[in-house]
């Protein structure tokens, strides 16, 4: 499991005083680079041949301004030519925001999946999180 801390920006806020629903999957992007680096050290897009086939996100409380977050991400399966994620992202020591990705190995020439390497799929492996990240999602 990876930990950032995110410190909100005010640009981030909507009208109503709270993070923008709009800026979690950006940080739940940013959040799975320690684990894209298996495929790429130097994080350069043209050599990672992933793409994202799935997000998503349940807003269980407001997240505010002014006060770090805390976000966690875990691997929940890597299959085949599949890696799934998931996230939980705590303010002021409660869950407020999880999330979901599902990125697939892809070769652009062909537009089809591919294989994840097995030296890569190997690393990948030692990161999934079993049962026990249901119970960490709930506390920090």
């Amino acid at each position: 499991m990876y930990t950032e801390i995110i410190n909100p920006r005010f640009n981030e806020t909507d009208a109503f005083g709270h993070i923008n629903n709009t800026v979690y999957s950006i940080w739940f992007d940013a959040c799975r680079q320690p684990i894209l680096k298996h495929f790429a050290p130097s994080l350069e897009p043209r050599d990672m041949h992933l793409i994202l086939a799935h997000t998503s996100t349940d807003f269980l409380r407001e997240v505010f301004y002014g006060k770090d977050v805390i976000v966690k991400t875990a691997l929940e399966k890597v299959g085949t030519s599949s890696m799934h994620f998931t996230h939980g992202l705590y303010q002021n020591g409660e869950l407020c925001t999880t999330g979901k990705a599902v990125m697939i190995h892809f070769n652009h020439s062909t537009k089809q999946s591919m294989a994840i390497p097995n030296d890569i799929k190997e690393e990948l492996v030692k990161h999934v999180c079993t049962s026990s990240w249901t119970r960490a999602l709930k506390s920090i």
